[in-house]
């Protein structure tokens, strides 16, 4: 070893000295720091797997947030879609319903002017008849049988005439309801007359109304659907102008 120039105590001591400081490096320094290494790897590895993992949650989040917000704008929509057909449709109802109220009402007024105009016409007839037999006695200059007159004017506003509505004599009658039309309102008994002639013709089960036109200037007319029988005078005028021309 000498004549290598190799002092071989000097290199044990070498060697002896490199132990302790490997022995120590290893102890103090290498195995820490190993320590400290594996230490922060694990970090990083938690780190990124928490980020991954915070990562996967916020989409998670974001897509149940999205689909909370879809479902509640779906739900708003059919909240605002039934508060508007429920809107509408309190709307028609109160509509229906003031409609029915206006027409009840002017029904109501209608059918009060309606009565109170037949009774001013039932109780012009009177007097009308009074003028009549008044003009009556002008025209022949001498008193007439006043029992007679009044039944003339009897027979010429009500159409009946010996107990029997002239009119429908001889008429068949198809139908389940019939309107009446007198000049002048008819009395209780003219209106129970006649009821009794048509209702012979139609049957029990029909119904009659009565209405007032002046403009017929006398007699009647019966109505039974599209079915009308013109006795009034106004119709017999114009079947006589009409023949005339």
């Amino acid at each position: 070893m000498e004549k290598l120039g190799i002092n071989l105590g000097f290199l044990l001591v070498h060697l002896f000295n490199f132990a302790i400081i490997f022995v120590v490096l290893r102890a103090w320094v290498y195995r820490p720091m190993t320590k400290m290494l594996e230490d922060r790897r694990k970090k990083v590895a938690q780190g990124l797997e928490d980020a991954r993992v915070a990562a996967d949650a916020r989409a998670n989040a974001e897509d149940a947030a999205s689909r909370i917000i879809s479902e509640a704008q779906s739900k708003a929509g059919d909240v605002l879609r039934e508060a508007t057909a429920r809107a509408e449709s309190l709307q028609k109802d109160w509509e229906s319903v003031a409609r029915k109220n206006i027409e009840k009402e002017r029904a109501s007024a209608l059918a009060g002017v309606e009565e109170e105009r037949v009774r001013q016409l039932s109780e012009m007839r009177g007097d009308v008849s009074a003028i009549a037999i008044a003009a009556a006695q002008k025209l022949i200059g001498e008193a007439l049988d006043e029992k007679r007159q009044h039944a003339l004017l009897t027979e010429f506003f009500s159409g009946v005439k010996g107990g029997k509505v002239f009119v429908l004599e001889d008429r068949k009658l198809s139908g389940t309801s019939a309107e009446v039309t007198s000049a002048l309102p008819l009395t209780r008994e003219e209106q129970e007359q006649v009821k009794q002639e048509i209702l012979a013709k139609m049957g029990d089960a029909a119904s009659i109304s009565f209405r007032v036109d002046p403009s017929i200037l006398g007699g009647l007319i019966v109505r039974v659907g599209d079915q009308v029988v013109d006795g009034s005078v106004a119709g017999q005028l114009t079947n006589l102008q009409r023949a005339l021309i």
